[in-house]
């Protein structure tokens, strides 16, 4: 497990399944440090021969996942360091692409930016009632660029541009079911785990073999990724540099 001040990526195996648990005490907030660690550990999962399927979930019963950090944005002074913190997101996008395993993410609770990102990246989503989703970078002077791709070959191009540009108000988890996000919905936790770990303890035994094939059909189209997310991450590294986004990340922060 990697633990940090604040937060922590831990993996645990259990008969073919590595399940993947973030955590930040700011609603599973994304620092630049879990974003690194969730890449590591979704690298190194897809090619451990041990395990036949990835589960990634957080951590409480809160907030699925709140994106960015606030705090980070506001820390960062150069195009270079705006580039570096946005390509962790495209790192973590791309390891889940680029992984031999199937990935199930387990959505919780709510869903911000880059926590939709997350979710649109899984190959399947299982999520609880309570799992409403919102892109709110646009609101920030930023917008939804890394993440983009993935939501985008989840909703098509209609649910992106809705989600990128209503940045202020949340969509239910039905409305994401029904744009694809969400591959199914339950009305508690406890429902969401059971279809996870039902889902999950079948493909531990499916063929390997086969289940990678597939995943590479899957994600046909996206071979350019690697350099389309790099230029996404430079867009948002550029804009999180202006007066609009400080003064409206201030904003936030002193709700």
């Amino acid at each position: 497990m990697n633990n940090h001040q604040e937060g922590y990526v831990k993996t645990e195996h259990d008969h073919g399944i590595a399940t993947i648990e973030f955590y930040h005490p700011q609603s599973n907030s994304l620092p630049s440090k879990i974003l690194n660690d969730l890449a590591k550990a979704i690298n190194d999962a897809g090619s451990n021969q041990s395990y036949n399927v990835i589960v990634l979930r957080s951590a409480g019963n809160g907030a699925f996942c709140a994106g960015a950090s606030f705090d980070e944005l506001m820390s960062i002074k150069t195009e270079a360091e705006g580039l570096q913190f946005f390509s962790g997101f495209a790192n973590v996008i791309n390891a889940i692409r680029k992984s031999h395993k199937f990935v199930i993410g387990r959505i919780h609770g709510k869903a911000v930016g880059g926590g939709v990102g997350l979710a649109c990246a899984c190959d399947y989503a299982i999520a609880t009632e309570a799992a409403s989703i919102k892109l709110s970078e646009l609101a920030i002077g930023i917008g939804p660029f890394v993440i983009g791709p993935a939501v985008e070959r989840k909703t098509g191009k209609n649910g992106y541009t809705a989600l990128a540009m209503d940045a202020t108000e949340w969509r239910t988890a039905g409305w994401a079911k029904r744009q694809n996000i969400y591959s199914e919905m339950y009305t508690t936790i406890e429902e969401c785990d059971d279809a996870v770990n039902a889902l999950a303890d079948r493909l531990a035994h499916s063929s390997p073999q086969a289940m990678q094939e597939l995943k590479k059909v899957f994600w046909e189209g996206t071979e350019n990724w690697d350099k389309l997310l790099a230029e996404r991450a430079a867009m948002s590294g550029r804009l999180v540099l202006s007066d609009f986004t400080r003064k409206a990340i201030e904003k936030f922060k002193a709700k």
